[in-house]
């Protein structure tokens, strides 16, 4: 199938994929473009995983004052070049990544990353809470399960839903943004203020 010049055009300003990646992903969608940016995606995260193990070491700290001045946020986010550290993707990334903690105030950038006596402290909710509806232990456990994996999304920075579209979260974005760019892109840390607390 021959693919006109001007729809690869297209996918590669919505996608930021390389001109021959859209092309094969458009004549593999049979043209259709929504597939097509579908496919692009799950390449980019094949080959996002592939490079998790390489070291991201550069990158930028972002600040961000939220309006009124009430709320500030300082963040690292590493990629593995300078170079891709500077592009407008990156840079944009660091911002809404501020913007998120600002908004969402997590405890943690992943539930690795959470403390496990808070982990703990909310199992042991929910297994009260479960105990009083009177299900057995097995149920109870799933129960638990769910519970916190719905705490994760509320406390989690990467497990958030993102606060500009809330359809991805914020692991999505990363991602996204990482197979854009074509590196390791890793939130390393943060922290946020607050006035009077």
């Amino acid at each position: 199938m021959a693919i006109d010049a001007t729809i690869v055009k297209e996918l590669r300003e919505k996608t930021g994929a390389g001109m021959m990646d859209c092309k094969r992903a458009l004549q593999e969608s049979g043209g259709d473009m929504e597939k097509a940016q579908i496919i692009l995606r799950q390449k980019g995260i094949a080959r996002i995983e592939r490079r998790t193990g390489r070291e991201a070491k550069e990158g930028l700290v972002e600040a961000y004052i939220h309006p009124g001045g009430k709320i500030g946020v300082l963040l690292e986010v590493n990629c593995e070049t300078d170079f891709v550290g500077k592009t407008k993707e990156f840079k944009q990334l660091a911002r809404d990544l501020a913007m998120q903690v600002a908004a969402t105030d997590p405890l943690s950038i992943g539930s690795e990353d959470l403390d496990p006596a808070v982990v703990e402290r909310e199992s042991e909710i929910y297994r009260v809470q479960a105990r009083e509806t009177g299900k057995p232990d097995a149920i109870i456990e799933k129960i638990i399960k769910g519970r916190l994996q719905k705490f994760y999304q509320e406390v989690c920075l990467l497990d958030q839903p993102f606060v500009k579209d809330s359809e991805k979260s914020v692991r999505d974005l990363v991602t996204e943004v990482a197979s854009k760019v074509g590196e390791n892109i890793v939130v390393r840390r943060f922290v946020r203020y607050q006035l009077g607390s």
